[in-house]
C-alpha cells in the first residue's frame, strides 16, 4: 500500500510523489545514470529504517502500471516532488507532474544481463565495449524491460534490459557481473550469395555470433555512490 501525503508505515519507505525531469533542478549529471532527488523529509524517514544501503528503491507509474528501480543521488527536491532522469521518465510512460510510487526495495546482486541497443550504430563508437562498462557505473541498479540511455559524445543511445539474472531486478553496485549483448533491434543478417551457399550459410551464422563473442564482459565491483 501507498501513503498520500506525509503518511508512513511503520517498517517500510512509501510514498507518492509528484515527478519532474532533473533539466527543472539543473541537475544535467542526472541524465547520465538512474539516481533520482527526493526530499529531506524522505531521508528523514530513512533513516529511521533499517534500510539496507546503498539505498534502492521500486518506481510505479498507477497509470499505466510500468514499474522500474533506482538508485538516489540527493535529498533536496521540495516535499510532494522527485526529480529524475528524462529517460527514466520516458521509460514509464511519465509525464512533467505525474503521479509516481516510490517505496525501499532490496535487490539482489546482479550476476548476468544481457542488453539489446535500439540501433547498431552504437557499434561506430571507437570502443562501444569501454564506452558501455564506463557508463553502467552510473547506474545502481537494472530491470528486465526497461530501456536505458547511454551518452556519448553528445548522442544518446537507447539499450534494452533484455534478461537479468539472478532476477528480473538486479543491483549492479559492487558485483562481478556478466554483460552480454544481443543483436541490436535494427541488425539484419547478410543476405546468402547463391553462387556459394555451404559458405555463405557459414558466414551467416559467423556474423550471427559475433554479435555474442565481442560483446560479453564482466562489469567488475567499483567504488561507487552508495547513498
Amino acid at each position: 500500500m501507498f501513503f498520500g501525503g506525509y503518511g508512513y508505515p511503520a517498517t517500510s519507505f512509501e510514498q507518492t510523489y509528484k515527478c519532474y525531469p532533473a533539466s527543472f533542478i539543473d541537475k544535467p549529471q542526472l541524465e547520465t545514470g538512474d539516481k533520482i532527488i527526493m526530499p529531506p523529509s524522505a531521508l528523514d524517514r530513512l533513516a529511521s529504517l533499517h534500510i539496507d544501503y546503498p539505498m534502492l528503491f521500486e518506481l510505479h507509474n498507477p497509470a499505466t502500471q510500468r514499474t522500474s528501480h533506482c538508485g538516489v543521488l540527493e535529498f533536496i527536491a521540495e516535499e510532494g516532488m522527485i526529480y529524475m532522469p528524462y529517460w527514466m521518465m520516458e521509460n514509464m510512460l511519465l509525464a512533467e507532474g505525474d503521479t509516481v510510487e516510490v517505496k525501499n526495495a532490496a535487490l539482489p546482486k546482479g550476476t548476468y544481463v544481457k542488453l539489446q541497443p535500439h540501433t547498431k550504430d552504437f557499434l561506430d563508437i571507437s570502443n562501444p565495449k569501454a564506452v558501455l562498462e564506463t557508463s553502467l557505473r552510473n547506474f545502481s541498479c537494472l530491470t528486465t524491460g526497461d530501456s536505458i540511455m547511454v551518452a556519448y559524445n553528445n548522442k544518446k543511445y537507447y539499450i534494452d534490459i533484455v534478461e537479468a539474472k539472478p532476477a528480473s531486478a538486479i543491483t549492479i553496485i559492487e558485483t562481478d557481473c556478466e554483460v552480454d549483448f544481443a543483436p541490436p533491434l535494427d541488425y539484419k543478417e547478410p543476405e546468402r550469395v547463391p553462387a556459394k551457399p555451404a559458405p555463405s550459410a557459414s558466414t551467416t551464422t559467423s556474423q550471427g555470433l559475433y554479435w555474442l563473442a565481442l560483446f560479453s564482459f564482466h562489469l567488475l565491483p567499483s567504488i561507487r555512490n552508495l547513498w
